[in-house]
């Protein structure tokens, strides 16, 4: 592999990776990209190791194992993987959210500001769905933010945020949100040879309003025509702390005969993005694909293999930012989107204080890949 940048460049420290439970493969991952690309170093290793153990009445610590002083550090972290687990007054706890969110401020704690610079590499962004107020509400997303900056955190790299506004909470601290474009659209052409990303044969839906901006990019950058449905609420009563969704409406053009492209952050339960499915299969669509940057399947994946069954969903597509289920990867209908070497490049790239705006615009790859696929059909 050529590597990006070589010997004699500037870097702004000695690079560093923390991974935090649960990341460990992903991070080793990373690691092993980082030493294709820079074959001129000696170093075995960037992963710095620390341990986070927790007291039988379910406190914790954190202990840096090697040291970090003057060093570039990034911390993977993931509060989503609930697969990592811990023992309190002898019951074993799956971790949440807020668990892996007070060990990462533990690590942060320990370096004891040694570091010459921390950045977070949280894929998920810790309640980034709690990210404006409607009533009397926390804004717990801003919160964070704001709390990591004051700890010494100079940038948080996410992909995929919620609303990506989140970040006027930190208006003098880095903020960066990556989208997984070219890597869904590459995992797809892969997974299904025969696709055609013509106005002819495919279209982008959006399954909610709130995802418009993330739908037009697609469809500005494929040509595709666009479509979408909007959440008819019932907002007389609150379940599980929101209003009801009562219906899905389609805005848009005919699918009949198409191939559809249903595009989300993420698929917490799955209840919406298959009722969007199934609306969209009754109306006539050839195959359905669904893109989504994060697959929590928080309710199981029984209900994926009816819909996939029924041949109502062709495929999911997720990325390995998160923990995935146990079993989700075997699945006939789900096909992986490995985000290792990006967040590599990413990485490498920072750690050298150069810009990462070629890497955020893939708007030329995904042309050049389009480009192929006509090539290929012309054949």
């Amino acid at each position: 592999m050529v590597p990006l940048f070589n010997a004699e460049t500037p870097v702004v420290g000695k690079l560093s990776i923390i991974s935090m439970r649960g990341c460990e493969q992903f991070t080793q991952t990373i690691n092993d990209y980082l030493k294709g690309f820079r074959p001129y170093d000696s170093e075995e290793s960037y992963v710095t190791h620390v341990t986070c153990p927790r007291f039988g009445t379910g406190e914790g610590k954190c202990v840096i194992n090697e040291t970090v002083r003057g060093h570039d550090v990034y911390i993977i972290c993931d509060v989503f993987n609930y697969g990592v687990t811990y023992q309190m007054y002898g019951i074993e706890n799956h971790m949440s959210p807020d668990d892996h969110y007070q060990d990462l401020k533990r690590i942060i704690a320990a370096m004891g500001g040694k570091a010459r610079r921390v950045t977070v590499v949280m894929p998920m962004l810790y309640e980034g769905r709690q990210h404006k107020r409607a009533g009397r509400e926390s804004l717990d997303a801003a919160m964070m933010l704001q709390e990591l900056n004051s700890m010494g955190v100079s940038n948080i790299l996410t992909f995929d945020a919620h609303d990506p506004r989140v970040q006027n909470a930190i208006p003098l601290g880095g903020f960066d949100d990556v989208q997984p474009t070219y890597q869904m659209i590459k995992a797809l052409v892969r997974s299904v040879p025969d696709i055609e990303l013509n106005k002819d044969e495919t279209i982008i839906i959006s399954p909610d309003e709130g995802g418009m901006a993330r739908c037009m990019y697609y469809s500005s950058v494929l040509k595709l025509d666009l479509g979408m449905f909007y959440k008819r609420r019932n907002y007389s009563v609150i379940v599980n702390g929101k209003n009801p969704i009562v219906a899905h409406e389609y805005l848009g053009r005919d699918v009949d005969g198409k191939n559809v492209i249903i595009i989300d952050d993420m698929i917490s339960s799955g209840e919406s993005v298959i009722d969007v499915a199934q609306k969209l299969h009754a109306r006539g669509a050839k195959r359905i694909f669904v893109f989504a940057s994060f697959g929590l399947f928080t309710n199981g994946l029984e209900v994926f293999d009816k819909a996939y069954a029924d041949g109502i969903i062709t495929k999911i597509f997720t990325t390995n930012l998160v923990y995935r289920r146990p079993g989700l990867c075997e699945k006939e209908w789900y096909s992986e989107v490995d985000m290792s070497k990006y967040v590599s490049l990413l990485i490498d790239t920072l750690n050298h204080d150069e810009t990462i705006s070629h890497l955020l615009d893939p708007v030329g790859k995904i042309q050049n890949l389009v480009t192929r696929i006509e090539e290929r059909r012309n054949k």
